[in-house]
């Protein structure tokens, strides 16, 4: 195991927490073949196969299992090194890792770049990933900090830092989207069929919000991951969406959406950031927090207009 690299360890790691070669090649941006033979040298090193293939599932060998906590302790040190060394480093050399919901890629690639502007140097790094991806990040120690709107109940520092409205949208052509309607009560809102995220996502979640108990009576004309292909299936008069305004500011302008008059809407939640409770951010996290506390309202306000508006 001497000759092993940490990439190689950090390649073992991902595809033993997956127990997948594909969707480790995914969250490390690689191909599964390099994947695949950046296991083959480890186990090359280790003298030993660290995976088997038993039908399509992939599973730990005994001495794949062994290995997987020193990989974890290996790591774990090395990030906590890194960690270390960025305190002298201050924000300027700093890497920044954020990870955000979905609807938050409408809007967090500009939010970070007003903050590097104001800091030349620092290296930014955004994943976006829907709810349970998004805890795993947190949980796993993978980002300094998560920017979500639901934030976990415990071991976590959560702070608001921005209103997060959430509407119903129509295409223009939906009987609910004629100008000039009074405000839709939820009685009505839920006889005609909708589109939405799927169970589980922080959308669905706002929905159960605004809903409450007619949450139940909602016609699903189609459940779908992608906010983008919500968008898409609304535009075409497949039914009706509720969507955070702020990934809907360019259809809206462009009248090929039009947000629904209806009661107790827009929903107002916020957006959240959250990092493990007992995590020592780093001088470029802890920069970057304060921004999004002092700031991040304001930026999110003029990036993203009101959706019809």
């Amino acid at each position: 195991m001497r000759n092993a690299t940490l990439r190689q360890l950090k390649i073992f790691e991902a595809v033993a927490r997956h127990l997948s070669f594909s969707r480790a090649a995914t969250e490390l941006h690689l191909t599964q073949p390099a994947v695949s033979t950046q296991i083959r040298t480890l186990e090359a090193h280790a003298g030993a196969t660290l995976f088997e293939q038993l039908g399509k599932k992939t599973y730990l060998t005994q001495a794949g299992a062994e290995l997987l906590p020193y990989c974890r302790a290996i790591i774990a040190q090395f990030e906590q090194a890194d960690t270390a060394m960025a305190q002298h480093r201050g924000i300027a050399g700093g890497r920044l890792d954020v990870a955000v919901i979905s609807a938050g890629d409408y809007f967090f690639p500009q939010l970070m770049m007003a903050f590097a502007r104001r800091h030349p140097g620092v290296k930014l790094n955004l994943t976006v990933h829907n709810r349970e991806e998004l805890l795993e990040q947190l949980s796993d120690n993978r980002t300094d900090l998560a920017v979500m709107v639901r934030p976990p109940l415990h071991d976590t520092q959560n702070d608001a830092f921005a209103p997060h409205p959430y509407v119903i949208v129509a295409a223009p052509q939906h009987p609910l989207a004629a100008p000039g309607r009074e405000p839709i009560g939820l009685r009505e809102l839920v006889r005609h069929p909708f589109v939405v995220r799927e169970r589980g996502s922080d959308t669905w979640h706002s929905m159960e919000d605004a809903f409450g108990t007619r949450l139940d009576e909602l016609q699903v004309a189609m459940e779908i991951k992608s906010t983008e292909t919500i968008k898409q299936a609304v535009i075409a008069g497949i039914g009706l969406g509720f969507l955070s305004a702020h990934t809907i500011g360019r259809e809206v302008a462009a009248g090929s959406l039009v947000v629904v008059p209806a009661e107790r809407f827009p929903l107002m939640l916020n957006w959240y950031v959250v990092h493990r409770r007992e995590k020592r951010l780093p001088p470029v996290a802890h920069a970057f927090r304060q921004f999004l506390l002092e700031d991040g309202a304001e930026w999110i306000g003029r990036l993203i207009p009101t959706a019809g508006t």
